[in-house]
């Protein structure tokens, strides 16, 4: 299709007409220019296609597919090739369903524990969402299929999703919001984006001309189509304007129209059209340009490589007495309605009608010395005691104790925000009450987010398995066995309580404002510069095995902003088993003119190692592993000075660590007033080689010579320095008794400014 000749061969109304849905799935054909209607769907760690009632929410039936780990569970495996993988999957089952766009990934931040969605994101970390999500668009978008990144942007609640202003500040959009949408369009070069539905300081993501054209295209060099959330849009023909191009699901017409007499009133340039129908065409003409639905889709293969995707991804938070893993011959009561009926993923757009569930108790058919119990039901938060009973007493008579717990689907969904972070009080009953039957009791946990904790002193180990996909059950049996060495790491804080957490004052906003107030300290930055106890830190994972670390080594002692650093490191498996461990790389600037964290992840690899082997994981950091957004640059910038560099289990366990000297290229550019204090003006030298007499006549003036006793005991030179730092320059007039006019002063300002 030659796009830009059939878009002049449109009438104003066809035009129109392509920037709204045929229904809630499909775009618009133009049949009598050969322009076909495709197929969008949600589902992005699995396809969820509907083909008759329709809905955005799960409601309604989708086709059978195959629920991969969730972004919950895959971000923990902190393993770039693991995303990749569920990418190609979800793939080949949009081809061979002939779909031309997945919805997803979402990538927003998991600024608090309570937003319902949380499941559906992956980190709290930037770099790490950034490096996950441009996995998984690669890989979705290898098979021909696009993505829809989203939500962009600022999108970290639920409660008034579609009416709220997250009011964020320039820098911490960039720092914590942006990267991950960023590095998937620069990087992953995502087909679509997808806007959220709430505004951004003051104005609607689906209307905000600076977030969808002057950033996302103009400086990311994004060439695809921004299409709306499902509803999202506020006024269309100021979207249009604004560079949404495809407004989701259909409008009945209305939004058409509004678009068609615009421009006839000269209210719209009719070239905004075009160029949204242009790039809605060019997008899909891609897709079918390659569009193969003879594609095979394996089902049991994908069932197959979620097990072992999801065993990656789990989490071994504790391990006493080295309980796990499961010997052979031991007698094993298995507690828990998960146990049978697993929660593996989240309610709302993103629900996947399985084909196959494996349920632990499933995994384990066949297996001697194994009882069950029930111990809890989901339908109400109540302790049952006939349930409890039960579980203790197949506890007692057992070797081992496994209690598989979590939140139920009531607890988090899309479309709520959680009020709290505890479990239901029925399982933690449970979990006291088993763990004093069998001292070696185990609790395997199903939840998209934190949970706090009470009984942690109860339980002899606690693996965290987040929302692992329909084949949860398999993996769970494969770790607890040991048939899997656990290799998943925390991609977010556990603190122990909700009220610990950094956005506790403010998330969820009044009415329909949400200030994030405290900006860049999202999650361990908060809890880091705190030097606050959590419950488990961020990057935070156990193994079955140890990994030793040595020989840290940077390829410079002294670099530019403009250079690149080296930085290797040697890890040994000490152990007996083999094991992958995540070697993550920290740096924080020891000395910084404005708020910075301690630390933030800027490298991750995930390697494997057979027990006594040693291998080098080598990192390559930029100008960006060192810079922070300088508002008044609207730039990255580092600031000259020294930065440590640090490998870690954790941003809590540091081993090894030393420091690199970075001298920034770039002069932040600073002009004087007379309004200046002098605080400000002695850090400039320039500004001091006219401003020393001064000085010293300032401090005559106010009698600060020590001539006097009195004078000595009233004010000591600690005082008399930093009265005299505070001052602004226009005072000089004041103390100096009328040796310098403000006209003088004003002179002297010009002409430090001009030296």
């Amino acid at each position: 299709m030659d796009i830009k000749s059939v878009i002049a061969q449109m009438t104003l109304e066809e035009k129109a007409s392509l920037l709204s849905g045929l229904d809630f799935w499909h775009t618009k054909p133009v049949e009598r220019l050969g322009i076909p209607s495709v197929m969008v769907s949600d589902g992005p760690h699995g396809l969820r296609k509907q083909d008759d009632q329709a809905d955005h929410l799960g409601v309604n039936e989708s086709i059978k597919a195959v629920c991969m780990p969730t972004a919950c569970a895959s971000a923990a495996s902190f393993d770039r090739d693991v995303l990749r993988q569920i990418g190609e999957a979800v793939g080949d089952a949009c081809q061979h369903e002939r779909v031309a766009v997945n919805l997803g990934p979402a990538v927003n931040i998991k600024r608090s524990p309570l937003c319902g969605r949380n499941f559906e994101y992956f980190s709290e970390d930037p770099y790490l969402a950034a490096e996950l999500a441009t996995s998984i668009v690669k890989g979705i978008q290898s098979r021909n299929i696009g993505v829809s990144v989203k939500h962009f942007a600022a999108n970290s609640q639920e409660n008034r999703r579609m009416s709220s202003d997250s009011i964020v500040d320039e820098r911490t959009l960039r720092e914590i919001y942006y990267p991950a949408f960023e590095s998937a369009v620069k990087d992953g070069r995502a087909w679509t984006v997808m806007c959220s539905y709430n505004r951004l300081n003051g104005e609607y993501a689906s209307q905000h001309r600076q977030l969808l054209t002057d950033l996302l295209r103009g400086e990311w060099g994004f060439d695809g189509y921004v299409v709306s959330d499902w509803g999202a849009v506020s006024d269309r023909v100021k979207g249009v304007h604004a560079g949404l191009d495809l407004e989701m699901p259909a409008s009945g017409g209305t939004n058409d129209k509004r678009v068609v007499d615009a421009v006839r009133a000269g209210q719209l340039d009719e070239k905004d059209v075009d160029l949204a129908v242009e790039r809605i065409l060019t997008i899909h003409q891609r897709y079918l340009d390659n569009a193969r639905p003879d594609t095979p889709w394996d089902m049991e293969a994908q069932h197959q490589l979620s097990r072992r995707l999801a065993a990656e991804c789990m989490v071994l938070l504790k391990n006493e007495d080295g309980v796990l893993p499961i010997r052979s011959g031991e007698k094993i009561a298995v507690i828990g309605k998960f146990a049978r009926e697993p929660r593996f993923q989240g309610g709302g757009s993103s629900h996947i009608n399985c084909f196959r569930i494996e349920s632990l108790m499933d995994a384990l058919e066949g297996t001697e010395g194994v009882a069950y119990a029930q111990g809890y039901d989901i339908v109400t938060e109540e302790p049952d005691e006939a349930l409890i009973a039960e579980a203790v007493e197949a506890a007692r008579k057992a070797d081992k104790a496994v209690i598989i717990a979590g939140l139920p689907d009531a607890f988090e969904s899309e479309g709520y925000d959680r009020t709290h972070m505890r479990m239901p009080k029925c399982q933690v009953e449970l979990i006291r009450r088993v763990s004093q039957a069998n001292e070696n009791t185990i609790v395997v946990l199903y939840n998209g987010s934190p949970v706090e904790m009470p009984w942690i002193g109860c339980a002899k180990a606690v693996i965290e398995g987040y929302l692992g996909g329909q084949a949860v059950g398999g993996a769970t049996k494969d770790v607890l066995f040991g048939d899997v060495n656990p290799c998943g790491r925390l991609p977010e804080s556990f603190p122990h309580q909700l009220e610990d957490n950094p956005s506790y004052l403010t998330y969820g906003g009044e009415g329909d404002v949400a200030v994030y107030s405290e900006g860049v300290f999202v999650g361990y930055r908060y809890y880091d510069r705190k030097k606050m106890d959590v419950l488990f830190p961020f990057g935070y994972g156990l193994s079955y095995t140890t990994f030793a670390y040595s020989n840290l080594r940077l390829s410079a002692q002294s670099i530019t902003d403009q250079d690149e650093l080296t930085v290797s490191v040697d890890v040994t498996n000490t152990g007996a088993a083999a094991g992958k461990e995540v070697v993550q790389l920290y740096v924080g600037d020891r000395e910084s003119t404005v708020f910075r964290p301690v630390r933030e992840l800027k490298g991750f690899e995930k390697i494997f190692l057979e027990p006594g082997e040693t291998k080098t994981v080598t990192f390559t950091l930029g100008k960006r592993a060192f810079a922070y957004w300088n508002v008044q640059l609207h730039d990255w910038h580092v600031e000259s000075g020294v930065f440590a560099i640090e490998i870690g289990r954790s941003s809590r366990d540091i081993a090894l660590s030393c420091e690199v000297s970075v001298s920034s290229t770039t002069e932040i550019p600073v002009r004087f007033t007379v309004d200046s204090i002098f605080d400000d003006l002695m850090k400039s030298p320039k500004a001091m080689a006219k401003l020393a007499p001064l000085i010293d006549s300032v401090k005559r003036s106010m009698g600060f010579g020590g001539e006097s006793e009195a004078a000595s005991a009233a004010i000591s030179n600690e005082m008399m320095e930093a009265m005299i730092r505070y001052m602004p320059l226009r005072t000089v007039g004041s103390f100096s008794g009328g040796a310098m006019s403000y006209d003088q002063l004003s002179a002297l300002v010009d002409a430090i400014n001009e030296a």
